[in-house]
């Protein structure tokens, strides 16, 4: 029995095993990156196998316990990639707006500036929404439309942006001078942000130890000769202790998630 989860969970990271370096290059000399990237899935959904393997080899409350375990690790990805794209367009957004300062300094309409700093995006490599965003709103400005705040899929600093565009235009404020404070507010907002982050590396790394310390304590005491893994795994109470426990950790780390997390929201 214990052959099966193998197998499965060797298939799933067969699957779900991100595209080698060199692969990725051929698609992009090819003009095949964009729907190679798509077809590129997160190497860490291959943790789901765990319950799986748990539950075919152990019966239900280990595989409740261990899907428990892979929805709290899917959970912290998810949060971890969208801090990262909420960084990576913070940042993207501050260049741009010096992009644009640097051509109103000169003398350039705030439609010729807007589209330099997109194209000075997708220059550098671009892979957030921001350049394309960019590029909408001069594009809705030059046709003599509002460019007032993109759609609710853009990233929130593009919409920052839209609204100090259309202050501007509402009450005649100077646009240069508009766009040098949203810019500076943003700078502050990001350093902020990331001494908070330094700040909270301590409590984050205290809440991971104490959600793994009953771990610790089952592998000493099975090396105490005490046994734990069989009360737990092959009797009924101890499946119910099992699914308890694991709950009460999982739901310890969400808790001091959503403590820390809260610290830093923008």
């Amino acid at each position: 029995m214990t052959v099966i989860p193998l197998l499965l969970a060797a298939a799933a990271a067969v699957l779900l095993w991100p595209a080698p370096q060199a692969h990725r290059r051929l698609e992009e000399l090819c003009g095949r990156a964009d729907r190679g990237s798509r077809r590129r899935t997160d190497p860490w959904l291959t943790v789901w196998a765990l319950p799986a393997g748990a539950l075919i080899v152990f019966g239900v409350a280990p595989g409740v316990a261990g899907a428990l375990v892979a929805g709290a690790i899917t959970r912290q990805r998810r949060q971890t990639r969208r801090d990262a794209a909420r960084d990576r367009d913070m940042g993207e957004l501050i260049a741009a707006l010096g992009v644009m300062g640097a051509e109103l300094s000169v003398g350039a309409p705030v439609v010729q500036a807007c589209r330099a700093a997109a194209s000075d995006l997708l220059q550098s490599g671009s892979s957030g929404p921001v350049a394309d965003e960019l590029a909408r709103m001069a594009a809705r400005a030059e046709l003599g439309g509002d460019p007032g705040p993109p759609p609710s899929t853009a990233s929130n600093p593009v919409r920052r942006l839209a609204q100090a565009w259309a202050m501007s235009l509402e009450f005649g404020l100077p646009i240069g001078e508009v766009l040098a404070a949203l810019r500076s507010d943003l700078l502050s907002r990001q350093d902020f942000a990331a001494r908070t982050r330094a700040g909270l590396a301590g409590p984050r790394a205290t809440a991971a130890v104490l959600a793994g310390l009953p771990m610790l304590g089952l592998v000493l005491g099975q090396a105490m000769g005490a046994d734990p893994a069989r009360v737990l795994l092959g009797t009924g109470t101890g499946g119910v202790l099992l699914v308890i426990g694991t709950l009460l950790a999982v739901a310890g780390l969400a808790w001091a998630g959503r403590i820390t997390n809260r610290a830093v929201a923008p």
